[in-house]
């Protein structure tokens, strides 16, 4: 009843209802500003497709490269004003196989992201750099052929929008999507300092082949903590950088220690860093530094 009487009253005031009527229509418009509309929605879907479809393209044409370039076995020596032969820097030849795993994971992630999560949200922030990595991945092979310092430089822009990637994929679907990626990064955290090692000292810069190695490698493990501090939790990072100091170590075992020396205390600093984040991760305790 007293609902009924207040309803007559506002009906009866004319300026009562003619404010009635302005608040409820200035509400409506600002509810529909805030509500976003369904052609902004299948914009967002499309453009989130468009960015899944197109870096599981790219992995693919990552993943062909060395089909695309077969003869590519690494830097040719003769490239270098001090031709670069057997150098220290450069980690063993059964550690590049590690690429093998690199391609697959990513082509399956990448394959998932767009066949299961294109229209996930938090999947989209990674797509963008790590699309920028894999197309320059793709054109790295066949300018490692013929320029080494080229090479060098755009391994280092692979490096930097992977570390990107790493830091901005999900925490949802982890074998998915942060692990391949950070495994993708830590490989190319070692190579990137593999390749400056090889470039210095192919163009004599200031140091020899063992300066550049011993400058290199704690270069590389300051960069892995780095880049391990965007995204603490994720321990897989530290394997494929692990992997390469390991190959390092036993190339110049015997020969040149203290590069052995050098790789070994890197080891042993990423192999400690390696249990703690797996220990905190199982207790469930937060990751610091």
């Amino acid at each position: 009843m007293w609902f009924e009487t207040v309803r007559r009253w506002v009906k009866a005031d004319t300026g009562l209802a003619s404010r009635y009527r302005e608040i409820t229509t200035d509400a409506g418009t600002k509810l529909n500003r805030i509500r976003p509309s369904p052609v902004s929605i299948e914009r967002k879907d499309f453009i989130m497709r468009a960015k899944a479809i197109l870096l599981f393209v790219a992995a693919v044409a990552f993943a062909l490269g060395p089909f695309m370039v077969p003869g590519f076995g690494g830097f040719d020596p003769e490239l270098y004003p001090n031709p670069q032969v057997d150098p220290p820097v450069q980690p063993a030849g059964y550690a590049f196989a590690i690429w093998g795993p690199i391609y697959i994971w990513l082509v399956a992630s990448t394959a998932y992201g767009l066949f299961k999560r294109h229209d996930v949200a938090d999947w989209d922030p990674m797509r963008l750099p790590l699309l920028i990595s894999l197309v320059i991945g793709t054109a790295w092979l066949p300018v490692a052929m013929i320029s080494p310092i080229w090479a060098t430089i755009l391994i280092f822009a692979m490096l930097i929008p992977a570390a990107l990637a790493m830091h901005r994929a999900p925490k949802r679907d982890r074998w998915w999507a942060v692990a391949p990626v950070a495994f993708y990064t830590g490989w190319l955290t070692a190579a990137s300092f593999a390749s400056l090692g090889l470039t210095g000292a192919g163009f004599g810069l200031v140091l020899g082949e063992v300066g550049w190695a011993l400058v290199c490698i704690p270069l590389a493990l300051l960069t892995a903590f780095l880049i391990h501090a965007g995204r603490r939790e994720e321990w897989v990072y530290f394997l494929s950088v692990i992997w390469a100091l390991v190959a390092i170590a036993v190339k110049n075992w015997g020969d040149v220690w203290s590069v052995t020396a050098a790789a070994s205390v890197g080891i042993a600093i990423l192999s400690w860093r390696l249990f703690t984040v797996m220990s905190r991760g199982r207790s469930g305790s937060p990751v610091t530094a």
